[in-house]
């Protein structure tokens, strides 16, 4: 069941205040490179650059051609990977949009010079001339949005950034770092935040509402709760302790699988992983899914080409967990 306003890989949804366009889906490369959470290198031993390396090309087949990355993931070894990546077949640079983040520790006083020099190191690592889209990795920053405005500015304004985001912000949070950033002649082209059906609260709280309003683009990270919606884990098969996102008892994911599976079913098999990020496209929100592989990457493009109806939709609300407010949450997650 396909419809004619179903969501495509060459749909282009245009960064504001910017020339950059990307997917309604994209790809999170926290794990390239990361032992500790993802294994590579670890505990996942059908996981290598080997294995990346299919999964890029796989997903710049479907269009899917946004990639996220950040300076902390691996310590730098995602961004080294996408300049291997890159430098493997550099023809891709002109078709890729590349994402990636600076962390606002809070002893980075001096945000101005440490965010043009995190932006110069991740543009060596990646061995590209510019970073399509530059994002303040979460609110943690001791300066205010105005001293930060500032500093994502002189990055633009330096050639070193084409569109500037943030991730982690609240409905607030978001409306400051926008208008300051429009005081300087720019727009705030996204918010990164963890949002799924294992982590309703950034619609429930009004913060899809706001970025519809001031046209910022959400980008969801951890889409399908790091693997938990995929239907490839259960109570006897419960995925890692090392990943913490969506981290709900497996009996309640299970239930909510068993939804996502039929609605699946319904339109042409699709996965339940496809269709967990179908309703975050429905949401008008962008899903930015892992990928470790050709198979992941492939299943991943599935989420694209078709839609659910409204009903359907509803009832994969009513089976939506709000999301986890621990200490670790509150400090980083206000979105």
């Amino acid at each position: 069941m396909t419809s004619t306003n179903s969501p495509q890989a060459n749909d282009h949804i245009v960064l504001a205040g910017t020339d950059v366009s990307v997917p309604p889906l994209g790809v999170g490369t926290w794990a390239w490179g990361d032992k500790g959470t993802w294994g590579m290198g670890g505990y996942d031993t059908s996981y290598s650059e080997e294995t990346i390396l299919s999964a890029w090309q796989a997903c710049i087949e479907a269009g899917v051609v946004l990639f996220d990355t950040a300076e902390v993931y691996g310590g730098g070894e995602s961004e080294r990977i996408i300049g291997r990546l890159l430098a493997h077949d550099p023809s891709v640079r002109d078709r890729v949009v590349i994402a990636t983040k600076f962390m606002p520790s809070p002893w980075k006083l001096a945000v101005t010079g440490s965010l043009k020099s995190a932006a110069r190191a991740s543009i060596e690592r990646m061995g590209i001339d510019v970073i399509d889209l530059y994002q303040i990795h979460g609110p943690i920053s001791l300066r205010s949005h105005e001293a930060l405005a500032e500093a994502l500015a002189g990055a633009h304004s330096d050639g070193l950034v084409k569109a500037v985001g943030v991730s982690n912000y609240s409905v607030k949070e978001t409306r400051s770092i926008d208008a300051a950033l429009r005081k300087r002649g720019l727009r705030l082209a996204s918010n990164q935040i963890e949002f799924s059906l294992l982590r309703s609260m950034p619609e429930k709280v009004g913060l899809l509402a706001c970025c519809r309003e001031l046209g910022v683009a959400p980008l969801a990270y951890s889409p399908i709760g790091q693997g938990r919606l995929t239907g490839k884990y259960t109570v006897a098969n419960p995925p890692p302790k090392s990943r913490n996102f969506g981290n709900y008892p497996m009996e309640t994911i299970e239930e909510i699988v068993a939804v996502l599976r039929r609605v699946g079913a319904a339109h042409d098999d699709r996965t339940p992983s496809q269709v967990a990020l179908a309703w975050i496209i429905a949401k008008g929100a962008i899903p930015i899914p892992g990928a470790k592989n050709r198979a992941q990457a492939e299943d991943n493009a599935g989420a694209l080409g078709w839609q659910m109806t409204g009903e359907e939709v509803a009832a994969l609300d009513q089976v939506a967990l709000y999301g986890q407010r621990g200490i670790s949450q509150r400090i980083w997650q206000h979105g």
